[in-house]
């Protein structure tokens, strides 16, 4: 998954705004207790910290983004 669309799926489950502020403040147990914007910056590849989004947001993300 390239990491442009990566972005645009977070904000399509969870509003422009919003997206930011879960990648910046949000620390998920799938990412090692990491926020989505630190695992990424750590070079996590885009479609594992997608998997981990899915899996801490189950009612969030719609099934035609999974």
């Amino acid at each position: 998954m390239r990491l442009t669309d990566f972005w645009t799926r977070l904000e399509q489950a969870f509003g422009r705004g919003y997206a930011e502020s879960i990648a910046a403040d949000q620390v998920l147990p799938q990412l090692g207790g990491r926020t989505i914007q630190q695992a990424l910056d750590a070079g996590e590849e885009t479609v594992v910290v997608w998997r981990a989004v899915v899996a801490a947001y189950p009612d969030r993300v719609p099934s035609r983004l999974r």
